[in-house]
C-alpha cells in the first residue's frame, strides 16, 4: 500500500483528502503545515506529498526547497488556490512534480497521483526483466535474445507499464493519463499507434506479448 502525505492546513480539506484516498487503496498520512510534514518524514515512510502552499510556520514552496536540497526526490503534488501562471511556474522551478489549482476535482487528483507513483517507481526500479527480456529505464532500451533497441520514451514507458503489470488490462485512458501529460491534446488512438509500433518491434518475442482486450484496452502476457 502506498502511503500519501497529506500537508494542508484547512481541517475540512485534510479530512476530505483522507477519506478520498482511503476509498482508493492508499494509506494517507496527515500534517497541518511544513513543519509538521517535516516532522511525519523523520517518522514514517512516505511514496508521495500532496502539498498545498498558503499554510503557516513554513509554507508549500520552503517545504519543497527544504526537501529538494537535501537530497529528497519524493513525488510532489501541489494542491492550491494559487492559479496565477507565475504561482505554477515557481512550483516547477523549485521542484513540484504536478501542481492542481483548488477546488480539485476529486477523480482527476487520484488519476495525478497514480501517474506520479508510476513515474516514481519506474525511475527508482531502473530496470524491469521478463523471461530473457531487459528493460533499461536510464537508457531506455530493451535487450532481447537478438540484441539491444533504444525505443522512443513513450514507446519504453507504454512497454515498462504493460510489463510491469503482466495479466492486467489497462484502457487507453489510463495508458494516456499515466504516461501522456493530462493535458496533451493526443487522443487515444495515439495509444493504438504506439502498441502496434511495440507490437512490430517485438513480434518475434518469446517471452511476451500484447494482447487487445475487445472493448477494454491492453494487457501484457507472457508467452507459454
Amino acid at each position: 500500500m502506498f502511503h500519501i502525505l497529506v500537508v494542508e492546513d484547512d481541517a475540512n480539506t485534510r479530512k476530505l483528502m483522507e477519506t478520498v484516498l482511503t476509498q482508493n487503496g492508499y494509506q494517507p498520512l496527515l500534517a497541518r503545515d511544513g513543519v509538521e510534514a517535516l516532522e511525519v518524514l523523520d517518522r514514517k515512510h512516505v511514496d508521495l506529498i500532496v502539498l498545498d502552499i498558503m499554510m503557516p510556520r513554513m509554507d508549500g514552496y520552503e517545504f519543497t526547497e527544504t526537501l529538494r536540497a537535501s537530497g529528497c526526490d519524493l513525488p510532489i503534488l501541489m494542491v492550491t488556490a494559487k492559479e496565477k501562471p507565475a504561482d505554477k511556474r515557481r512550483g516547477f522551478i523549485i521542484g513540484t512534480d504536478d501542481y492542481m489549482v483548488k477546488p480539485v476535482d476529486e477523480e482527476e487528483m487520484i488519476l495525478r497521483i497514480a501517474a506520479l507513483l508510476r513515474r516514481s517507481r519506474i525511475v527508482n526500479e531502473h530496470r524491469l526483466t521478463v523471461g530473457s527480456t531487459v528493460l533499461d529505464y536510464d537508457s531506455l532500451s530493451v535487450t532481447t535474445r537478438e540484441g539491444t533497441v533504444e525505443l522512443p520514451k513513450k514507446e519504453f514507458l507504454l512497454l515498462f507499464k504493460l510489463l510491469s503489470y503482466q495479466n492486467k488490462i489497462f484502457t487507453r485512458r489510463q495508458l494516456m493519463d499515466e504516461i501522456w501529460d493530462m493535458d496533451s491534446e493526443s487522443d487515444e488512438r495515439t495509444v493504438d499507434v504506439h502498441i502496434n509500433r511495440l507490437r512490430d518491434r517485438f513480434r518475434s518475442d518469446p517471452d511476451f506479448e500484447i494482447v487487445t482486450v475487445r472493448g477494454l484496452g491492453y494487457k501484457a502476457v507472457k508467452r507459454s
